[in-house]
């Protein structure tokens, strides 16, 4: 075999390759290629990566390397012995596919040429012998014609769904009524005739040029998938080209789900449809994968919810610890709503269940939900539990769209009320880290700085644990942070001043200012620090400006910088105005021209943008000064329709977000 594949190479034309690469590349490429010939039919994926490596297109398309390596490639792909053929087949379709893209301009001037020259050959590749080879080659495949050929000629079903897939590619491509309607017989008759497998991808293989076929098709595809039977036949069928292995059912689901993306009523349907199918036949995969596409509904549509909630709640009674985990899970991001459930969620607070691939057990998640309804049961041992993690400073891995355990302040924060019970584990671990750090390992704690923005949300509620926070002060990777916490603390942290003071080892100019303004809030100097800061603001350069969101704090009294802070706000940039409009509102005492600079922050987000950090700010900021616009007010409303979460994020932080600015914009419309 190797001497075969060898003679056939060394007819190749290498000094073209030498004179695209250069010696040393050609020589590298080159051992990739014999490499590969003398491994034969023994070759394996794993050793064409050097070849990839070699010729794997960059972003701006195909490579000269690419193609003067294109013919090697292709008598490797083609020898019937060759073992990794797929995987070869699979680098000429990325190729093709990147050249495709790139267009004319972008691929190496002659990649095209060599593409059609040796067209005849990689067109064999579609009847070759071997099925993976043929299911690979299918990209290659020029038009719905040559594709209806192979649906007429593939006897394999793990080839003839692949090709049917192809075919509802091909018919959208094409843009011809005649190919997509060629395609549409034989997917009716798949529809008509097929496995439930054949059946889900001929929906497929019709949504890709008719959109609306999943929706008509929706009792179709939730039966053939909620079918336990029908389960092994889709891993038995259902290749992908340039996916290696076959998808299973819960795969199949998942990409299914996609095909709603324009049908929001209906992929809600779908999900529950089949949550409820699983539920009644026991189907733990099914249940698994349908809530996985529910939750993905959650943190996108808002609508999703009343559905949801009763079928999580039923869920946390499964004999499944993974849907066990995802419904309560989904409970504790549904917060309040999921109060009907607190005493089943009470019930698994030492529940150990986990799902293999997510983050925390069904016990954490079960906590979290209590604390979101405010159930007192969740209490007792909060702070160890979600400090128990990091013991060993945790280093987190998870996928943003996927369930995963809450930040340490996200369940935190709201729980000022309970701030008695909670703080002695709070200051406890504090001490610990402190501690740790002065017996000069120096580490901290993981969670120092996320306690400390938990007890400065909480204010004067969190005045027991200053002596621990003043010993953060001597520690810069802490220090700003606890100046925060005491400032917020208010009166009870006076006798902190002196220690903020000494805070100003720190280097920053900016710092030194925050400093004295922190000092000041405690009791200090006022005139001092508002000397400080005003000129700071005064001489201030961009992109800075100087600290104008502290300015404000002094109030009349910063009346001297009036007139800087106007200009501030006039000329400055998307950062900078609405912070010099608060800061101008905090000086004169007048609303305007404050509240209509802020105003300017709510249009955006009406109209489709995602600048939630801004528009909450300017929320929170026209709720301070107490007036709004009739043109600001029919803004809100808009918002507030909205069924997508105000949030960038997808996962349990968009329903987090979502319910902050809502609430903020109902404070603001109530504004009289």
């Amino acid at each position: 075999m190797a001497r075969t594949v060898g003679e056939a190479l060394d007819e190749l034309p290498w000094e073209r390759l030498e004179q695209a690469l250069g010696r040393d590349p050609a020589a590298e490429l080159r051992r990739a290629l014999r490499r590969l010939a003398r491994k034969g039919a023994a070759a394996t994926e794993e050793d064409c990566g050097p070849l990839f490596d070699c010729v794997a297109p960059d972003p701006r398309g195909v490579t000269a390397v690419a193609t003067a390596a294109l013919p090697f490639v292709v008598v490797l792909a083609g020898y019937p012995d060759m073992g990794a053929r797929a995987t070869l087949v699979q680098l000429l379709t990325g190729l093709s596919g990147a050249a495709a893209e790139a267009g004319e301009a972008a691929a190496d001037a002659g990649w095209h040429e060599a593409w059609r020259r040796h067209r005849p050959r990689l067109s064999g590749l579609l009847v070759d012998p071997r099925p993976e080879v043929r299911r690979e080659a299918l990209p290659l495949a020029e038009g719905v014609g040559v594709l209806l050929e192979r649906w007429r000629a593939e006897t394999d079903p793990a080839v003839r769904l692949p090709v049917l897939l192809a075919l509802g590619t091909a018919a959208a491509g094409s843009g011809a009524a005649e190919a997509a309607e060629r395609v549409r017989e034989v997917v009716a008759d798949v529809l008509g005739t097929g496995t439930p497998a054949m059946r889900v991808a001929a929906v497929h293989a019709r949504a890709a040029f008719d959109p609306q076929a999943p929706v008509r098709e929706l009792d179709l595809l939730v039966e053939a998938l909620s079918d336990p039977a029908a389960r092994p036949g889709f891993e038995a069928l259902w290749y992908v080209p340039d996916i290696d292995g076959p998808l299973d059912r819960e795969d199949v689901l998942s990409w299914t789900a996609r095909l709603f993306e324009d049908a929001p009523e209906a992929a809600l349907s779908f999900v529950v449809r089949l949550v409820d199918a699983a539920r009644r036949t026991g189907d733990t995969l099914l249940c698994r994968a349908a809530l996985d596409e529910g939750w993905r509904l959650l943190v996108s549509m808002r609508s999703a919810a009343p559905a949801l909630l009763p079928r999580a709640g039923a869920l946390l009674g499964d004999p499944d610890d993974g849907v066990r985990y995802r419904a309560a899970h989904l409970l504790a991001a549904l917060g309040t709503r999921a109060a009907p459930y607190a005493d089943e969620l009470a019930g698994l607070l030492d529940d150990p269940g986990e799902d293999e691939f997510f983050e925390g057990t069904v016990g954490d998640h079960a906590r979290w939900a209590l604390t979101r309804i405010g159930d007192r049961r969740a209490l007792p041992e909060l702070v160890e539990r979600l400090h128990a993690p990091y013991k060993d400073h945790y280093s987190r891995g998870y996928c943003l769209s996927d369930p995963h355990l809450p930040e340490v302040e996200d369940v935190l924060t709201p729980l000022r009320a309970h701030a008695e019970i909670l703080l002695p584990a709070i200051r406890r671990l504090l001490r610990d880290s402190e501690s740790d750090s002065g017996r000069g390992r120096g580490r901290g704690a993981p969670l120092t700085g996320p306690f400390l923005h938990v007890l400065q949300a909480w204010g004067p509620a969190a005045a027991p644990a200053l002596p621990e926070v003043v010993a953060l002060l001597d520690d810069t990777r802490y220090s700003l942070a606890a100046v925060d916490a005491l400032v917020a603390m208010g009166p009870a942290a006076a006798a902190a001043e002196h220690a903020v003071r000494r805070c100003t080892v720190l280097d920053a100019p900016g710092n030194h200012q925050k400093v004295a303004w922190a000092a000041w809030r405690l009791g200090g100097d006022h005139d001092t620090a508002l000397r400080l800061i005003g000129g700071a603001v005064q001489a201030g350069e961009e992109p800075f400006h100087g600290p104008v969101h502290l300015l404000g704090d002094f109030g009349p009294a910063a009346a001297p910088y009036a007139d800087r802070v106007r200009r501030l706000m006039e000329n400055g940039d998307t950062w900078l105005r609405p912070r010099a409009a608060v800061a101008l509102w905090s000086i004169t005492g007048e609303p305007e021209p404050s509240a209509t600079v802020l105003e300017e922050d709510l249009p955006p987000v009406a109209h489709g943008g995602d600048s939630y950090g801004s528009f909450l700010h300017a929320l929170r900021a026209l709720a301070r000064i107490g007036t709004v616009s009739r043109t600001a007010r029919a803004v809100l409303r808009t918002v507030r329709s909205f069924d997508r979460p105000l949030s960038t994020y997808r996962d349990h932080r968009a329903i987090l977000q979502d319910e902050t600015i809502r609430a903020a914009i109902d404070e603001v419309l109530a504004l009289p």
